[in-house]
């Protein structure tokens, strides 16, 4: 196997119990003038709820003034009153998410972002989950890496441990790290050795569709130019439609060396959430989910999973739809 070497030790803990279905809640027509369909302009769904349901397990949360909206090809957005609430939702979907596939298969690939996912991910370590998660069958992976040290304060390695994962029960040698001894070429071939291991041994599924490795989940984040992993706007890196993982040594933000998915494994997602906080973001989100045609689109509005795809904002990233 590729340089995919164990960190921490822990041990099982007890699945999650399934959640209930919840009744449908009402839908309410919205202005079209806010928010509208960007070729035909009819007006697209609202949903609103109040309160918290789920707090332990019996069901989906619904976060106060949440707004949800759905669109074909463009998923489920989801807008909450604070980044608080939006992490507490975002702990329930991954949750559940992570128990479903854990029933099913026995695993749960999930893949993981830089920036401030893992802020918004940090409701996952406290209870209930921490307790109830059966993070035994989780194998956690990096949508992009930059090639630096693993203690480096650029690393999303180190982001993520640090925040999240030195805080739950991830058993040996399921933590998938890049080797930073190699340089970002080495990196990401050694990186797509790794998966394509993982596929052979079925840890990863793979797109009946398109033959790349098809992830249980993986959690986006935006940067306020719009990309998504390393995938920068202009970049020919976001036309690569071969490889499963390439590397980048010109990156327009700095650490200029870094590794990441292309979007044809981006796209093979089973789910897929866009974690998006921050008026500075408000910009990219609107060009994604917004009215106007543009034919360059940014890679934020190149994803398309196969499976789910949903936006979590709060509201100042949501502020110019």
């Amino acid at each position: 196997m590729a340089s995919c070497s164990p960190l921490y030790f822990s041990t099982p803990f007890p699945t999650l119990p399934s959640s209930p279905s919840l009744p449908k809640l009402p839908r309410l027509p919205f202005h079209p003038s806010l928010l509208s369909h960007p070729f035909t302009h009819k007006p697209l769904p609202l949903a609103f709820s109040t309160g918290i349901r789920g707090a332990s397990g019996s069901g989906r949360f619904f976060c106060r003034a949440k707004a949800s909206m759905a669109e074909k090809g463009k998923g489920k957005v989801e807008v909450f009153d604070s980044e608080d609430d939006l992490s507490v939702s975002l702990a329930k979907y991954t949750a559940d998410l992570a128990d479903k596939f854990s029933k099913e298969r026995g695993s749960f690939t999930v893949v993981l972002s830089g920036g401030s996912l893992i802020k918004s991910l940090r409701k996952l370590v406290e209870p209930p989950y921490v307790d109830a998660v059966d993070w035994s069958t989780w194998h956690v992976f990096w949508v992009d890496e930059r090639v630096v040290p693993k203690d480096h304060d650029d690393s999303n390695y180190k982001l993520a441990l640090d925040g999240f994962l030195s805080k739950v029960p991830i058993l040996p040698g399921k933590v998938y790290a890049i080797n930073d001894a190699l340089p970002a070429e080495g990196a990401a071939d050694d990186y797509e050795t790794c998966l394509k291991h993982l596929v052979k041994s079925n840890v990863i599924s793979v797109s009946a569709a398109t033959g790349f490795p098809k992830f249980d989940l993986m959690l986006l984040g935006v940067g306020p130019d719009g990309h998504v992993a390393s995938l920068f706007p202009g970049h020919p890196l976001v036309k690569e439609n071969e490889k499963w993982v390439t590397f980048i040594k010109n990156s327009p933000k700095p650490p200029p060396e870094r590794i990441t998915f292309t979007f044809p494994v981006i796209n093979s997602s089973a789910n897929i959430a866009l974690v998006v906080c921050g008026a500075g973001k408000a910009g990219p989100v609107h060009a994604a989910l917004g009215n106007d045609q543009n034919s360059d689109p940014l890679p934020v509005g190149m994803v398309s999973p196969e499976g789910e795809l949903v936006w979590f904002l709060d509201k100042d990233a949501a502020s110019k739809l």
